[in-house]
Order: structure tokens, then sequence, then C-alpha cells
């Protein structure tokens, strides 16, 4: 009887625990297996990476300022890069990182065509988000996936490698915002990495 018993148990929480892990979402699943990895992604672009403490990036910016690759941007706390678009169509990029510990865990960045008008199709905000995902493909690899909610009005582009999560979305009009963060990080922080 114990053993039938035992046996029983053991097969409830197989089904609980396959049922639990074929509702996930592709995203959650992504988050899961990155994690789990134990791998550690610093890298954000031009030589800039999480974990990277203020003074170090101020340094790098002013580098990078000197040899004429970053300007400051139009607010008091942004830098502006002349973003290599695929499409060739000048845009601007523009970030500031957000600092926890005094050491960067997430990089806001927004990018917008230089020639933006709302009557130019070519230079649409869907067109600036392909382009953007192109970018990142090739500064990050493949692996973007598609995330949206039921209707389709909120669309995001998304990759996890290790504790390195980056996200890719329509802010409004003219503008793509990315997010590059540290989820060990934000976990960290008690802030839902969703």
């Amino acid at each position: 009887m114990k053993i039938q018993l035992h046996s029983r148990f053991i097969n409830l929480g197989l089904f609980i625990s396959i049922c639990l892990t074929s509702c996930q979402t592709p995203y959650e699943k992504m988050v899961e297996r990155e994690i789990a990895s134990g791998k550690e992604v610093k890298e954000i672009f031009l030589g800039i990476e999480l974990g990277m403490s203020r003074k170090d990036f101020f340094e790098t910016c002013w580098e990078l300022n000197s040899q004429g690759i970053l300007t400051n941007g139009p607010t008091e706390l942004s830098v502006e890069y002349d973003a290599p678009l695929p499409s060739g169509n000048p845009a601007k990029m523009r970030f500031y990182p957000k600092f926890e510990d005094d050491k960067i865990y997430m990089m806001p960045v927004e990018f917008a065509y230089d020639g933006w008008a709302p009557w130019n199709e070519e230079l649409s905000v869907e067109k600036l988000r392909e382009d953007v995902v192109q970018l990142f493909e090739k500064w990050y690899g493949s692996g973007f996936i598609e995330v949206s909610n039921e209707d389709k009005s909120q669309i995001v582009f998304v990759k996890v490698d290790g504790n390195r999560r980056i996200r890719i979305f329509k802010k409004h009009l003219s503008i793509i915002r990315a997010e590059i963060l540290d989820l060990k990080v934000q976990e960290e922080l008690g802030v839902d990495p969703s």
C-alpha cells in the first residue's frame, strides 16, 4: 500500500511539473533557461558594460567624445550617437544608464530617424523598429523573439543572454526604445523582470 501511494504522489508531482512547464510562455522559458545557465554577459555597446562604475562610464564617454564618436544629447543627462542602422537612414541613438550602487544595471536607449515626419512612411516607427532589431541582431546575435499582447497593439522584441535582457519596443510615433539590463540586479532590487 505504501509503495502504491508513494508512486501516485510521484506521478502527481511529475504531472504538475509538466503542466507548469508547458504553461510557460516562450519568453518565460527563455528567461528561466538563461538564468539557469549561470552565464554572465556584461557587454552593452561602445565599450560600455553592465556593472561598469559611474566613473568608468564617464571616462569611456569622454574618450569617445574626444574621438568624435559620441556627443552630448539634447537633454542634460543624455549621450548621443549617430546610429549605423542597416537601412542607411540617418538616425540618432540617445542613452544614459541607470545605476545601482554606483554601477550600471540598466541602459535605456532611444532611437529616432533624423528626417522623421508623420507623412513620411519610409521613416515610420515600424520601419525604425525593424532597423533597430536588425542592428541589435548584428551587435548581439540572433534570437530575438516577438512578444505581444492579444490585439498586437504592444509588440516587444526581446532576447536574453545569461543575465542580460534586451527589449525593443515602440515608445511613441517617432521613437523606438531599447532597454538592456542585468536581470540578476533587477531581481535583487525586487522589481518584476517581465
